[in-house]
Parts: C-alpha cells; structure tokens; sequence
C-alpha cells in the first residue's frame, strides 16, 4: 500500500487524529481507568511510533502531485526559521516543563517559570510548528501539504488541548502559570506578564542548538536529497 497519497494520509489521519482522540478525556479517562497510567501512556507511545514511522516510509515513497509552484523567494522561509525552531527544541527538551508529558510535578516548584518557559510554555510543539510551516511554505505537492501541514495542524492544535488536561489536573497551581506564561513566543513578555529569563535560559542551549540546525542542514541532502540552500 506504501507508495500512494492515501497511504500518506492513512498514517497522518491515525498519528495526529490519535494524539487528539487519546488526549480527549472522553477516551483517555476511561482508558485510564481500564489499564492505568503507565500502561497507557506505553500504548499511547507505541501507536505513535508505528503511525509515524508509516508515515515517513509512504512520503518518502509517495508520488509527486502538484498542487502550486512556490515562488523562489519561500526558499529563504525554511532557512530563517529552523535555526530559531531548532533553539527551541533543544530549550525544550532540556527544561522541566509542566506541560511535558508527565511533568506535572514541576508546578509544586518555587519558580517553575524559568528558563526558556519565560518565551513560551510549548517550546518543543512551537518548535515542531515552525518545522512544519516553514517547508509547508516552499512545497507545493500534495504530499509535502498533507505531512508538514498535519504536524503544523497537531502541533498548534494540541497546545490547548495540553493545557485543558494539564489545567484539569493541576488546579489551583495551573493558574499563575498561565498567567505568566503564552503560547505563542514571547507574548508573555511583550504583555508585560514575565520577563525573559535569557540566564535561565542559557547560552549553551543557544549553542547546541544552532549546532543542530548546522548538523541538520548539511545533511539535508543525505536524508532527503534536496540541498536547502535558498539561491540553490
């Protein structure tokens, strides 16, 4: 089946439609209930690992439809964006955050607004966003718009859907981080809500992950055989 537009879209509608429904407590608090925490967040994993891996091997099997010629200057969207995406996931994935999975804990800190939380409580999902919607951007063929599209789609869509299940779970101590925190990148600190805690955040993680954006552009034509340079 691999090598057609709906196996592309089989493993989309089951890898994000998944992560919405299993978030829902419809069917999460009953599932919950049925085999316990761990063991559902262990099948939740899993079926997301094996939706995801289908969906990488039919895109990289699907044929090329063409739905819109981008125009040239796009190219330079991908290039502007995933450094700032790349400084983000690693921010991410190296701060305790409440809005992680399991990371409720972190709300019963003293300050568990710090760091790169002073920018946005969803670093690693704006991170992902970005990814999606920059080389949304500059591919016009069906296959490019279902896949990077459903990852923009699952990773803005599920920042509120985290924070009604982490808000339900965490009540009263869900709301100062709230109020002190956004979203969306620094709309916290424009609002005057926080101020970025830039030492929290730290140069190192600046750092490595400008060396990951590095690492991932010039082994862009490895892994996908496109070099990305824009005046390419």
């Amino acid at each position: 089946m691999l090598g057609t537009i709906d196996a592309l879209l089989l493993g989309l509608v089951v890898f994000v439609g998944g992560h919405f429904a299993l978030s829902s407590p419809p069917l999460r608090e009953p599932a919950v209930k049925a085999v316990g925490e761990e063991r559902f967040r262990g099948l939740y994993a899993l079926l997301a690992l094996a939706s995801l891996t289908w969906t990488v091997l039919a895109f990289r099997d699907a044929p090329f439809v063409e739905v819109w010629t981008p125009p040239l200057w796009t190219r330079w969207i991908p290039n502007l964006l995933m450094p700032v995406a790349a400084v983000l996931l690693v921010a991410g994935v190296t701060t305790r955050n409440p809005t992680a999975v399991g990371g409720e804990s972190a709300l019963d800190e003293p300050n568990p607004v710090r760091g790169i939380l002073t920018v946005t409580r969803h670093p690693f999902l704006n991170a992902t966003g970005l990814w999606g919607l920059a080389h949304l951007s500059t591919n016009g063929d069906l296959a490019s718009i279902l896949l990077f599209g459903g990852i923009a789609l699952l990773s803005y869509g599920g920042m509120p859907a985290i924070d009604a299940k982490v808000r339900r779970r965490t009540e009263p101590a869900w709301g100062p981080m709230a109020l002190t925190t956004s979203r969306i990148p620094f709309l916290a600190a424009l609002q005057g809500r926080v101020r970025v805690d830039w030492r929290g955040i730290g140069l190192w993680r600046v750092a490595l992950g400008l060396l990951l954006w590095l690492a991932l552009y010039g082994l862009h034509p490895m892994y996908t055989g496109v070099w990305p340079h824009p005046l390419s």
